[in-house]
């Protein structure tokens, strides 16, 4: 008996194990193919012809990485069958690759193993791995039930322009895709919200989507409870300081321009500018013409767009905590301090490396990528690196380009909004051994700084 089983033993301790960072790029991958499978058929389009792979594989990249950029206009290229597939790919990239394999794990009575939990636990930015099934639950219970109350404002909304199963229809989907921080819409012709600049239930209930899912679960769980953690208390802070000073220099900046709040009255000058400070925060719906703004808004949303939302949330960027915290050091190394803190708590050194890596190395990933679509496209630079900040961010803002992109420019924003949505980090671990502590800590040398 023995021997009957010693071979097949071997063979299973032959078979190459996936890290955690490889199952999440693998993960998401495979749902973009599949995506961009579905959207090539014919029923997926309007016309009833076969969307070019490279089209739908683009969209189905933009979906699943929540991202919003476009080659070819939602609603007048893809039929209602393509536009669900849109809407579970934003509703499964939102959620996330593992999290979507843990509900559907639950819904089939699957046991999720000890692996899949170490994985969830990374995914949602936690330290302890007790409870992340649970964790989980109630991520999509809370998701759900947003996305339900967005869509019935919305439907209630547009119950006066259209009838009410379409009415139905646009709130649920423009309902997942502001909470997802998507940025897909159905209103056509490449407009996005510009025809509802005036419209303050439009306006603040996309808004507020758009806030409520970059917050980050554990921050909304942590309002359930009334009880802040440091993480809660330093994304509400940086979160609303984002926006607040976004709205006031996007105002200041803009209040001129007749081509986009010059022409507006005081009260949707002041609507507009807070949902453009808003939708950087990497949702992608705009109530004004990206495209006519002036080059110092753009420069203003170009940074907003880069640091994003919050970790464990549906959106994108390098996140409100990796921005903060080297502002932190920088704080405590100008009062003489020593150690950072924020709100009378030290941070630990690894979160401050951990930071500064992510802002480092996504600084020279956006400068790179930028500099390979000015020499690809022929651009100029702050057009493609507001593209590249908005693909990276996974934002979809867009001065009008992306439509207008050979095939190797549509690759490089593929590639950018793979990455901005997996992580750096991730795949960048992803393509490495496995991590193991040093065996030889070296001797200390200072270095001249400055």
């Amino acid at each position: 008996m023995a021997r009957t089983f010693a071979l097949p033993r071997r063979l299973a301790s032959l078979r190459p194990t996936l890290s955690p960072a490889q199952t999440v790029i693998l993960g998401f991958a495979a749902v973009i193919l599949t995506g961009a499978i579905l959207l090539s058929l014919p029923i997926a389009s309007e016309s009833g012809r076969s969307t070019p792979f490279l089209t739908a594989l683009f969209t189905a990249t933009s979906a699943t990485c929540v991202t919003g950029l476009v080659v070819v206009d939602t609603a007048e290229h893809y039929s209602q069958f393509g536009e669900l597939v849109i809407m579970l790919l934003i509703q499964l990239g939102g959620f996330g690759y593992m999290t979507s394999w843990a509900l559907l794990s639950l819904i089939l009575g699957r046991r999720i193993g000890l692996r899949d939990r170490v994985i969830l636990t990374e995914a949602h930015h936690l330290y302890e791995m007790g409870g992340v099934v649970r964790f989980t639950r109630r991520i999509v219970i809370l998701a759900l039930a947003i996305e339900a109350i967005g869509a019935m404002v919305l439907t209630l909304r547009w119950l006066r322009e259209v009838p009410i199963g379409r009415a139905l229809y646009m709130g649920v989907f423009h309902s997942i895709s502001s909470f997802n921080n998507a940025g897909f819409d159905l209103m056509g012709g490449f407009r996005s919200l510009t025809g509802y600049v005036n419209d303050p239930v439009v306006s603040l209930a996309v808004a507020g989507l758009i806030i409520i899912g970059g917050l980050g679960f554990s921050v909304l769980f942590d309002l359930g409870a009334r009880r802040l953690t440091l993480h809660s208390k330093t994304v509400l802070l940086t979160t609303g300081a984002l926006i607040g000073l976004g709205a006031l220099l996007i105002g200041l900046l803009e209040f001129s321009n007749p081509r986009t709040l010059g022409a507006l009255s005081i009260p949707a000058r002041i609507l507009a500018s807070f949902f453009q400070a808003v939708t950087p925060r990497t949702a992608g719906f705009a109530t004004v013409d990206m495209g006519a703004l002036t080059q110092a808004t753009l420069m203003l949303i170009v940074a907003l767009m880069f640091i994003g939302a919050s970790p464990g949330g549906t959106g994108g960027g390098i996140k409100t905590t990796t921005f903060i915290t080297p502002l932190a050091v920088i704080i405590s190394i100008i009062r003489g301090t020593g150690d950072p803190t924020m709100f009378r708590r030290r941070l630990p050194v690894f979160v401050v490396y951990k930071a500064v890596t992510i802002a480092l190395v996504s600084v020279a990933f956006v400068v790179s990528m930028t500099v390979l679509m000015v020499r690809v496209e022929g651009r100029d630079f702050l057009p493609a690196l507001f593209e590249i900040t908005s693909a990276f961010g996974t934002v979809g803002l867009t001065t009008g380009i992306t439509r207008e992109l050979s095939p190797v420019g549509r690759i490089l924003l593929m590639v950018t909004m793979f990455s901005g949505r997996v992580g750096l980090l991730t795949i960048a671990f992803g393509l490495t051994r496995r991590q193991r502590m040093p065996r030889i800590r070296y001797p200390e040398e200072r270095l001249y700084i400055g």
